[in-house]
């Protein structure tokens, strides 16, 4: 399988998702948007991973490729590739599949449990996740659930925080992919926005457990290996 991914910025990339990749035997490509690379062709690739970032997916007029990336994502859609999102990934797809994205009205930081939907049982992440569980959090938009889409996980702070389309595309509003050097890296980076605000954790404490790293990750391979399985037996 050929996986591509889009990066929007240096210190927001996949994270443990390449080693999994790498180990599956996919071939792996990127564009970073950052830099100016142009974006995929669609028949380059089966399955589309898009990270995350800082800015808006409405923030056009300071990131022009926005919108070619969103014409990207929405073309992978139609053509019936596998597609992965994660938190601004997320919200450009929600955005692609016709849903709001908008301000939260807060920020989310740090280590929060996400409760499951109900929903989830009739897709093939059913087995993914538990009922609750810590997963760690950076964002201050959220989205609606698009139209035909089962809703994956609520936390209190976040009601929406992913959802699964058609059993192929897969939005996360939280972060499974993070180590505890890519937390650093978003520590540095965005550190201005731990305003100490009650759904935002210090540095020292979004940093200090790198057991909670290995749990989060062991659930991201699972939900790549869910994702994976169901587009190889369809």
């Amino acid at each position: 399988m050929n996986v591509h991914y889009l990066q929007h910025v240096p210190f927001e990339g996949l994270g443990v998702i390449e080693s999994f990749l790498r180990g599956q035997g996919h071939g792996l490509s990127c564009t970073r948007l950052f830099a100016g690379e142009p974006l995929p062709e669609n028949d380059s690739f089966d399955w589309l991973i898009i990270m995350g970032g800082p800015m808006g997916i409405y923030d056009d007029e300071q990131y022009p490729w926005l919108a070619a990336e969103k014409f990207c994502i929405d073309r992978a859609i139609t053509a019936g590739k596998l597609v992965l999102g994660i938190c601004l990934g997320a919200q450009l797809i929600a955005d692609v599949l016709g849903a709001q994205v908008y301000f939260s009205g807060h920020r989310e930081i740090g280590w929060f449990p996400v409760t499951r939907s109900p929903e989830i049982i009739r897709t093939p992440l059913a087995d993914v996740f538990p009922e609750q569980v810590e997963v760690f959090h950076w964002h201050g938009d959220t989205f609606d659930i698009p139209a035909q889409a089962q809703p994956l996980a609520q936390s209190r702070a976040c009601r929406n925080q992913g959802f699964i389309w058609q059993d192929r595309v897969v939005a996360l509003q939280f972060h499974l992919e993070t180590t505890p050097d890519s937390a650093a890296a978003l520590v540095e980076h965005c550190g201005q926005e731990l305003d100490g605000s009650p759904s935002v954790q210090s540095a020292k404490e979004i940093l200090a457990d790198p057991e909670k790293f290995v749990r989060l990750n062991t659930l991201m391979f699972a939900l790549l290996e869910a994702m994976q399985g169901h587009f190889l037996e369809t």
